[in-house]
């Protein structure tokens, strides 16, 4: 299993430092004309409705509701964004594939969600969350492709490990590996999280804290 290896304790650290930061909600966009003024880098997280978007932003930040979670798909319903501490903007998006709304107001999303990863400048990465029990379906598939054609850098996060035996784990992590290897803009490796037991959750924060430092963003660590 050649899952992302166990960033530098530096960047742990790091991780560590920035999501225990102050996490508040800053701005909600349901137009491209609507979004906030650009500021700190930007993160976004894709996925398919009750994927795990809520639980794991909620997990990465260890809060308990900072995004609202619900057993009822399409409740996200526009561009959410989250402020850490002031170093970084944490995006959630709305679900794709199945939604309880009407046909045009799922087309709107999908319309605003190309058009925020097309053109928005502080956006540095997307992170597609996609069903760890499942794997890929065709609508993730089809954001990929979305993505591609964005040449909007991109990662996967399998979700709801806890849920996933382990002796298939490996396997659902290859097939992923191979679909992602004829993705342009995909990164190569991948996280196979639990939001319930924290499995993975480090490895991700810490791998955040890289990103944003490579963008310029520092570390955690230069706000003590």
């Amino acid at each position: 299993m050649t899952i992302l290896a166990a960033s530098s304790a530096d960047f742990r650290e790091a991780g560590r430092r920035l999501f225990a930061l102050s996490c508040d909600f800053e701005w909600a966009a349901s137009s491209i004309e609507g979004l906030p003024p650009p500021g700190a880098p930007e993160i976004a997280f894709a996925g398919r409705s009750n994927v795990g978007k809520s639980s794991l932003l909620n997990a990465l930040t260890g809060r308990k509701a900072l995004a609202r979670t619900s057993h009822t798909p399409g409740r996200t319903q526009q561009l959410n964004f989250f402020s850490l501490g002031g170093r970084l903007r944490l995006v959630d998006m709305p679900g794709y594939g199945y939604a309880a709304a009407s046909r045009e107001t799922v087309a709107a999303w999908t319309q605003l969600m190309q058009l925020y990863l097309r053109g928005r400048t502080p956006l540095v990465r997307a992170y597609l969350l996609v069903d760890g029990r499942h794997g890929l379906k065709e609508a993730d598939q089809q954001m990929m492709e979305g993505l591609d054609k964005a040449a909007m850098s991109y990662q996967v996060v399998l979700t709801k490990r806890d849920e996933v035996r382990k002796s298939e784990q490996a396997e659902r992590v290859a097939a992923t590996e191979a679909a992602l290897a004829k993705r342009p803009a995909a990164y190569p490796e991948i996280f196979f999280v639990s939001s319930r037991t924290g499995e993975g959750i480090e490895d991700l924060r810490a791998a955040i804290a890289r990103l944003l430092h490579e963008h310029g963003g520092g570390t955690a660590d230069s706000n003590g």
